[in-house]
């Protein structure tokens, strides 16, 4: 039986105030995270929130360019 791949995306807010983790696999499909560790601690939420499947994790820029993966759990 296989683990279903869990994807997330770190995308900076249209405010400019901090970015959004989205992702299906989080209860309420995307979290808020502002301050000057925003994409470490999105990132890091994203790697302990599927360490218990392998998951795909996206950092996009303002202009929507696709920055860094990270494969966790692979």
């Amino acid at each position: 039986m296989s683990v279903p791949l869990h994807t997330y995306e770190v995308r900076p807010r249209k405010n400019g105030r901090g970015a959004d983790l989205i992702s299906d696999a989080l209860p309420f499909g995307r979290l808020w995270y502002d301050g000057p560790n925003v994409v470490t601690n999105a990132t890091g939420y994203a790697m302990h929130d599927s360490r218990s499947a392998d998951a795909v994790i996206r950092v996009y820029d303002e202009a929507g360019n696709d920055r860094m993966r990270i494969l966790s759990g692979t």
